[in-house]
């Protein structure tokens, strides 16, 4: 009890300087927090696929289509339930900044995607309605839409001003689903490329493939990439979350500087952390050569030290802690939602507390240590 006492009284000895390290705390444990959040959300996509799907695309690139004619080659392979097409649209919404991904689909789409929710009859209503499309959750509650409503969308790919009729909101099972995103008809696509370009009519972008056991993922890929050899447009299939990782990939550098930042950030605050301690115990080094007088031991001084840090962390840290999901949810709001999902995971949590508590052991390591050791005499001819 006499102890915790000593350490409270040290810790709000000198009010501002304490105030402002815990300040300092406070930020880098919210910045940490948030940095790997963002990593986190950046693979959000990758982690939410099935390995229970396949893709397929072209060998040589996403850029390049293949015929829909593969649809029933593929449907072929031993292994395979069911085959869906999908283009990617590209389209925008009133202006640059209001990206979603909108994708083309044949009907059959949604029912490879057992995550998706959607209310039968807002299916029924799309099915019927050849200008009809899908929107998820999170798109229609970052952007207000609702069932019925007129959606343009200026093509990109393919030009021109397409109007899409909102008949269908659905939501994932979870929130761990991504559902910002659009869907409509791939035949009203393909049916208008016709009359525009011809040429790139009858062709999809990549398909998804259902298997009948995730275990054979492998062998299937193999299967239905080999019925393509030496065609005029071979195929790549690798499974659903391969394929996600490998939009990820193309920006690693980018996720490791994100990274390195994180803990550069906590790298400085324990250098701070540092200072502080290190400035407390030679203004105290009288006081602890008083108490050695008076028969406390060194690991009683090392108590002290180390008691003061990490109060000091607790504070810091755990303001950090409290401050993050809400900042969290701002930064997703402030950000237009680019990451559809953006929550802080516990393991994230558990980093902070454990960075935040690294700082206050490693931070009064050193002025412990020579506190410990300083001579009576010397330690009273100091001056703080």
């Amino acid at each position: 009890m006499h102890w915790l006492k000593l350490v409270l009284r040290n810790a709000l000895r000198h009010k501002l300087r304490t105030a402002l390290t815990v300040v300092g705390l406070l930020v880098a444990v919210l910045a940490y927090g948030l940095l790997q959040t963002v990593v986190d959300a950046w693979y959000a996509g990758a982690q939410a696929a099935s390995n229970a799907r396949l893709v397929t695309r072209n060998a040589i690139s996403l850029v390049f289509a293949m015929p829909v004619s593969y649809e029933a080659r593929i449907r072929g392979v031993e292994g395979v339930t069911a085959v869906a097409r999908s283009n990617w649209f590209g389209g925008i919404y009133q202006e640059p900044r209001n990206f979603f991904p909108q994708f083309a689909v044949s009907d059959n789409y949604l029912d490879l995607y057992p995550e998706f929710v959607l209310p039968e009859a807002q299916r029924l209503a799309y099915l019927r309605d050849r200008k009809g499309c899908l929107v998820g959750r999170q798109l229609a509650d970052g952007f207000g839409f609702k069932v019925g409503d007129v959606l343009p969308i200026r093509g990109t790919i393919y030009p021109g001003t397409w109007e899409f009729v909102i008949r269908g909101i659905f939501d994932g099972v979870d929130g761990t689903k991504v559902t910002r995103q659009m869907l409509f008809h791939w035949d009203y696509l393909n049916e208008s490329v016709k009359k525009i370009a011809a040429r790139r009519a009858e062709q999809v972008g990549v398909y998804i493939v259902g298997i009948d056991n995730p275990e054979n993922a492998a062998p299937i890929s193999l299967a239905i990439d080999a019925v393509f050899r030496n065609s005029l447009a071979e195929t790549l299939t690798e499974t659903e979350q391969a394929f996600q990782l490998g939009f990820v990939a193309m920006s690693n550098e980018i996720i490791a500087a994100i990274r390195v930042v994180s803990y550069v950030v906590i790298l400085i605050i324990m250098a701070v952390m540092a200072n502080t301690m290190a400035m407390s115990a030679r203004e105290r080094t009288t006081e602890y050569a008083t108490l050695k007088a008076l028969g406390f031991g060194p690991g009683f001084i090392t108590l002290l030290i180390f008691g003061e840090s990490i109060a000091i962390c607790v504070i810091g840290g755990g303001l950090g802690l409290l401050a993050t999901p809400p900042a969290a949810a701002v930064f997703q709001t402030v950000t237009g939602g680019i990451f559809p999902i953006f929550k802080v995971s516990p393991l994230t949590v558990a980093l902070q507390a454990a960075c935040a508590m690294a700082v206050g052991i490693l931070a009064a390591a050193v002025p412990a240590v020579r506190a410990s050791r300083v001579r009576i005499v010397d330690g009273l001819r100091a001056i703080g």
